[in-house]
């Protein structure tokens, strides 16, 4: 997902969990897996990307995929 506002707009996350009308994302460097951001679905933006579980096992790993995501779009 991409975020739509805040103070990281235009950043790319990963959703960790849904619970309600809030994601909690990470990005494995200023959000990381012990720390998730806490988000309204409302300021997020679809991708269509979809990671699997084995690539969200750790952080160096969602910044690997996301760097890879990043790449391939621009």
């Amino acid at each position: 997902m991409q975020s739509r506002a805040g103070h990281d707009r235009g950043d790319f996350q990963v959703i960790l969990r849904l619970d309600g009308a809030y994601a909690y994302m990470a990005d494995g460097r200023r959000r990381t897996l012990e720390n998730p951001k806490k988000k309204k679905l409302i300021h997020l933006a679809p991708t269509g990307a979809v990671l699997g579980e084995e690539s969200l096992s750790t952080n160096r790993q969602i910044r690997t995929a996301l760097q890879k995501y990043r790449e391939r779009t621009t």
